[in-house]
């Protein structure tokens, strides 16, 4: 009898952990359910703002930067190539190289914008002969705008290099280049869809419209909910095991 009770404990003990576990799969299938969601929604404003057409950098700067955000917009500028800082260990396939950052002064105003210009391939990831990639004396954007990145640890500036960054921050690249500096990055397009376009070394690897996708979040969903069921059956065979057990003794 007492052999009998405490097997009863042990199934209803595990009948409890297992609908505990199972809870638990099931709501975090359900917050991945909710992040794939966020991301459609988050995709769809994307492609939106993309597929609206160009529009006119200046007009796109005086937007809030969260409605600017991933708009694509054209304009003409000078740039200001001895200025010109990079941002350090930017790979492209492989190979180590910089982005070109350079400032561009638009007309009428004294603001500049900081204009991603595109990689080149640098050995060591941080030090380039810049005067190599100087294009014309007037650039046309083509691009996308995008937000400063978020602090990360350490300085933004290399100690190794004066002209190299590990991440851009606004105020800092206004000292730099002693004049304000607009609130969004303008990131140059190229003429090859989803991947970075090879130039010939004329120009540095402009960037790629962006292509959305929808991360992993479905199936980490069915993965979840996967665990869930196994808890569930395997808490459900355990229990027709126990009855088969005393009904054969």
């Amino acid at each position: 009898m007492r052999a009998r009770a405490g097997r009863l404990l042990s199934t209803i003990a595990f009948g409890v952990v297992a609908v505990l576990a199972a809870g638990v799969c099931v709501r975090l299938g359900i917050w991945q359910l909710d992040r794939l969601a966020q991301r459609r929604a988050y995709n769809a404003q994307v492609a939106a703002r993309l597929d609206a057409g160009a529009e006119s950098l200046r007009v796109a700067l005086a937007r809030d930067t969260g409605d600017a955000r991933w708009r694509r917009v054209t304009g003409t500028g000078v740039p200001q190539y001895e200025k010109e800082v990079v941002l350090a260990a930017r790979t492209r396939g492989g190979s180590p190289g910089v982005w070109i950052v350079t400032p561009l002064r638009m007309p009428g105003t004294d603001t500049l914008v900081a204009l991603m210009r595109g990689w080149v391939y640098s050995p060591n990831g941080r030090t380039v002969d810049l005067s190599k990639w100087r294009e014309s004396d007037t650039i046309t954007v083509d691009g996308r705008l995008d937000a400063f990145q978020r602090p990360a640890a350490g300085a933004p500036r290399l100690q190794s290099d004066d002209r190299a960054f590990r991440w851009l921050e606004r105020d800092t690249l206004s000292a730099e280049w002693g004049a304000p500096v607009a609130s969004m990055l303008v990131y140059q397009f190229g003429d090859t869809i989803g991947g970075f376009e090879a130039t010939g070394g004329v120009t540095p690897a402009r960037f790629p419209v962006p292509t959305m996708d929808e991360g992993p979040h479905k199936s980490y969903a069915v993965q979840w909910f996967a665990f869930a069921t196994v808890f569930v059956v395997g808490y459900g065979a355990v229990v027709v095991t126990g009855q088969r057990k005393r009904r054969a003794s």
